[in-house]
């Protein structure tokens, strides 16, 4: 089976920055190949990776919910969908990946979702890695049957507000529940020295900090080009906090 790796916390605090930081890591040193599914409605990890997304699984949803005689003529309608899902798949060099889009709107989407979900795991068995990027109340993970997170990294900003996003994100954890064997906190936009108050609220929540990135320039000037967060240098201050976290991790992620 895969292993997992999955992010959570709430929007605006980096978290699929990290996510496209993980990826960079996993681009430069491991030789598996690597899924990443960006589960968050807003769907920005593929600009982050400098990739451009034309459709995504939400839309194929959509449009088959639409017209769901729109089938071609002697074809099996869960092949067709599956066909469609192998269209929006984006196949990198180094990495695949899935863009899932647009929440569900009205109406009933049991049967096209267990056959979307269904190829989703299907597709997950032939990676070694698979990287979650989700959104804030965890829903894609919640609904994964395997129910098997290997490493949650819960990624807040240096602000009270996104710590506490954090801590209620891992008092629901039960209820999902998902069977989450390592997880730890990343802090973005870190000081040099956490405060007082921060660190107590960190111990509240019980849950150790793994990683501090110290706010990185570079981030905003590649953003601000569109370029891809993988053509980093080793030597941003992002890149290496990133990194070192990895290493430390690696007998985990195997």
């Amino acid at each position: 089976m895969s292993k997992v790796i999955a992010m959570s916390g709430k929007g605006g605090v980096g978290k699929t920055t990290v996510s496209a930081l993980v990826m960079r890591y996993f681009v430069n040193h491991q030789n598996d190949p690597l899924l990443a599914i960006d589960a968050d409605p807003n769907s920005n990890l593929g600009e982050t990776l400098g990739l451009n997304i034309e459709k995504t699984v939400g839309d194929i949803r959509e449009n088959f919910m639409k017209d769901p005689q729109g089938v071609p003529s002697g074809m099996d309608k869960i092949l067709y969908l599956e066909m469609l899902m192998n269209q929006v798949l984006i196949e990198h060099k180094s990495f695949d990946l899935l863009v899932m889009g647009r929440q569900e709107g009205q109406g009933c989407y049991c049967m096209v979702n267990n056959i979307l979900n269904r190829f989703a795991e299907e597709l997950e068995g032939n990676y070694k890695y698979l990287l979650v990027d989700n959104e804030a109340g965890m829903e894609h993970l919640s609904r994964r049957t395997s129910g098997k997170v290997d490493i949650l990294l819960m990624v807040t900003d240096y602000a009270l507000r996104g710590l506490r996003a954090v801590g209620r994100i891992n008092e629901m954890l039960g209820d999902l529940k998902l069977s989450v064997k390592h997880k730890g906190l990343i802090v973005n936009r870190a000081p040099q020295n956490l405060s007082k108050a921060f660190l107590d609220e960190v111990e509240s929540i019980g849950v150790p900090i793994l990683c501090t990135i110290p706010d990185d320039k570079n981030l905003l000037e590649f953003d601000m080009e569109r370029r891809s967060l993988l053509e980093l240098e080793d030597d941003s201050p992002a890149v290496i906090a990133i990194d070192k976290m990895m290493e430390k991790l690696k007998e985990v992620i195997g």
